[in-house]
C-alpha cells in the first residue's frame, strides 16, 4: 500500500493493499476502497457519518469529494451510502454525495464511468455503466441514468427524472422530464430531437433494430399523438427485440412525462 505521510486515513477505513493515496488526501469514516484505486493529492473520499464502498481501479483526481454527505436539510448524520463500481474516473472538483434515508439510503455509480471536472451527483442518484458526463453538469437528487449515456457540459437535471440507455444529451441543456432511450435530446427545457443512430451503429445494434427504434422515436415525438396512441402504433410493428421491449417499457413506466 502506498500512502503519502501527509495523507489522513480514518481508523475505520478499509483499503486494499494496492491502493495509492497521494499527499494531503483524506479517506474519512467507514470507507472501503478496492484494489488498484488511486486517490490523488487533496482528494477526499468518504465522510464522518456516511459509508463509501468503492470497487477496483477507480481514479479520484485532486480536490474531488467522493462520498460527502447529501445536501438535504432532512439529513441528520445518517449512515447512508455511496456505492461505486470498478474503473471509474472522477476528475478535479467532482462531488458525489451519499443517499438519504427517505430516498432509499444509497447513491449508486456503476462501472467504467467518466465524470469530468466540476460534475455534481446528488443524493440517491443511480448512474449506470459506461456513462460519460462532461464538465460542470449537475444532477439533482433521485436521478436515474441508464447504461451507455453521453452527456455534454453544463447540463442540469431535475430531481426524479430518468435518462434512457444510449441517450445523448447535448451540452448546455436543462432536463426536466424523462429522456427516451437511444435518443438525442437538447434544449432548455430539453426535448428529444432525433435518434442516436451513430451511437447505436457504433455499439453494434442491428440495422433492423436501428430502423425500428428510429420509427418508434418519431412515432412518439412527431404528429401530436398521445403517448397511449403512440404505444399502440409501436407495438403493432415492434420486432419484439430486447431493445424495442426496453423502449416500450421505459415509456410505459415514465412518471415524470417524456421530453418530447
Amino acid at each position: 500500500m502506498s500512502i503519502h505521510p501527509t495523507a489522513i486515513i480514518s481508523d475505520n477505513a478499509k483499503l486494499h493493499e494496492s491502493v495509492e493515496v497521494g499527499p494531503y488526501a483524506m479517506v474519512m469514516g467507514r470507507a472501503e476502497i478496492g484494489a488498484g484505486t488511486k486517490i490523488m493529492p487533496h482528494a477526499i473520499v468518504g465522510s464522518e457519518y456516511g459509508v463509501t464502498r468503492m470497487g477496483k481501479n477507480n481514479v479520484i483526481y485532486p480536490c474531488a469529494a467522493v462520498g460527502g454527505p447529501p445536501q438535504d436539510l432532512k439529513y441528520d448524520n445518517d449512515q447512508t451510502e455511496l456505492i461505486v463500481g470498478d474503473g471509474n474516473t472522477f476528475r478535479e472538483f467532482t462531488t458525489m454525495n451519499t443517499g438519504t434515508v427517505s430516498g432509499g439510503g444509497k447513491t449508486v455509480i456503476g462501472n467504467n464511468c467518466l465524470f469530468m471536472a466540476y460534475v455534481h451527483v446528488a443524493h440517491d442518484c443511480h448512474i449506470g455503466n459506461d456513462v460519460v458526463v462532461a464538465n460542470s453538469s449537475n444532477f439533482a437528487g433521485h436521478v436515474t441514468v441508464e447504461d451507455h449515456v453521453r452527456i455534454g457540459g453544463i447540463c442540469q437535471f431535475n430531481q426524479f427524472i430518468r435518462i434512457g440507455c444510449f441517450a445523448y444529451i447535448a451540452g448546455d441543456s436543462a432536463v426536466n422530464k424523462d429522456v427516451l432511450p437511444y435518443s438525442m435530446a437538447q434544449g432548455k427545457y430539453a426535448v428529444v430531437r432525433a435518434t442516436n443512430k451513430i451511437g447505436l451503429e457504433r455499439a453494434g445494434f442491428s440495422k433492423e433494430d436501428i430502423e425500428n427504434i428510429h420509427k418508434s422515436i418519431r412515432t412518439i415525438i412527431k404528429g401530436n399523438r398521445t403517448v397511449t396512441k403512440a404505444l399502440e402504433e409501436i407495438e403493432a410493428f415492434s420486432s419484439g427485440s430486447e431493445a424495442m421491449n426496453h423502449l416500450v417499457k421505459f415509456v410505459k413506466t415514465s412518471e415524470r412525462g417524456l421530453a418530447k
